[in-house]
């Protein structure tokens, strides 16, 4: 874990950080409602959301159109206007996450599939728990640490000091390290000593580890580190997967068996098990998944760029 004085906010006085400051005082305030209010909070600010980012409107809307074709134009415009108030909860959750007492998450989040990860962590290798960008992310890794105690997890550096500095601070109280996602030697030495290290490799990747593979059937630039990387570490690759659950009911954690036969020396077939498992989920619950960036971008000649039109 990083150090008390690398995750301090104190430095930040600038009044180019004022903003970063309201969010993060509103959040603490906002952990402290009743869930029921947080969840009103959260969709009312959703719809604003909907009416101001209208570029990434468009997007998500695109890539809905991409992803179920079987819908029809008003199924499809109710899906984007609950997905804006998924987008809208995922700020509230980010509070509940970062601020809530892990007592009351224990209520709020349920997890099913526990076994999994404690047979393959009793195999004493490393274990690689594969999760996505979902806009709950923030609630459905908040009860990492009560999962697995001594857990790692990978995170994405943030352009704004202050924005990267509140995000690790937040996540700091659920992971016992949190290692930069460009790190690729520090995650394999976390698997080879035997740690659970959480991944997220579902948005579009471009590089040598990455390959075109249909999400939705439609091709997508995907990235296959996954398999390499559990090969190199000598780890079981595990999904762990969340939704919000209808009305008040809170939160589903799930973990699944490990995939069977990864990692193997096809890359794309190890990661297809994880494309699957992925998409079988986001038809659960397809609203709380995050549709705001361009999933088919970067695609190789003749394959069109669907947002070229935005």
């Amino acid at each position: 874990m990083s150090s008390g004085d690398d995750l301090s906010l104190k430095r930040f006085r600038a009044p180019r950080y004022w903003p970063t400051w309201l969010l993060w005082l509103s959040l603490r305030l906002v952990a402290k409602l009743p869930f029921r209010l947080q969840l009103a909070l959260g969709r009312g600010l959703g719809r604003l959301l909907g009416l101001a980012m209208r570029r990434q409107r468009r997007i998500a809307r695109r890539n809905l159109g991409i992803c179920f074709p079987e819908l029809s134009q008003a199924e499809t415009e109710s899906l984007l206007a609950r997905h804006f108030e998924a987008v809208g909860m995922s700020f509230v959750e980010m509070g509940i996450g970062w601020f809530t007492p892990v007592e009351r998450l224990r209520r709020l989040i349920r997890v099913e599939g526990r076994e999994h990860l404690e047979r393959a962590m009793a195999d004493e290798r490393g274990v690689l728990l594969l999760t996505a960008h979902f806009t709950t992310l923030e609630t459905g890794v908040s009860i990492f640490l009560d999962v697995c105690p001594g857990l790692y997890s990978m995170y994405r550096p943030q352009r704004n000091a202050m924005t990267d500095v509140m995000i690790r601070k937040g996540r700091s109280r659920f992971t016992s390290r949190q290692i930069a996602r460009d790190n690729v030697r520090a995650l394999v030495r976390a698997l080879k000593a035997g740690k659970v290290v959480a991944y997220l490799p579902d948005q579009t990747y471009v590089g040598n580890q990455s390959t075109l593979l249909p999400f939705f059937g439609e091709p997508a630039m995907t990235n296959v580190a996954m398999s390499k990387l559990a090969r190199i570490g000598n780890a079981r690759v595990l999904p762990y997967l969340f939704r919000r659950l209808p009305g008040t009911e809170g939160y589903l954690v799930t973990i699944g068996p490990p995939f069977e036969g990864v990692p193997s020396d096809d890359a794309a077939a190890d990661t297809l098990q994880w494309v699957h498992a992925l998409e079988r989920h986001i038809r659960l619950a397809p609203d709380q998944y995050l549709w705001l960036y361009k999933k088919f971008k970067n695609r190789p000649p003749p394959l069109p760029d669907p947002y070229a039109d935005l």
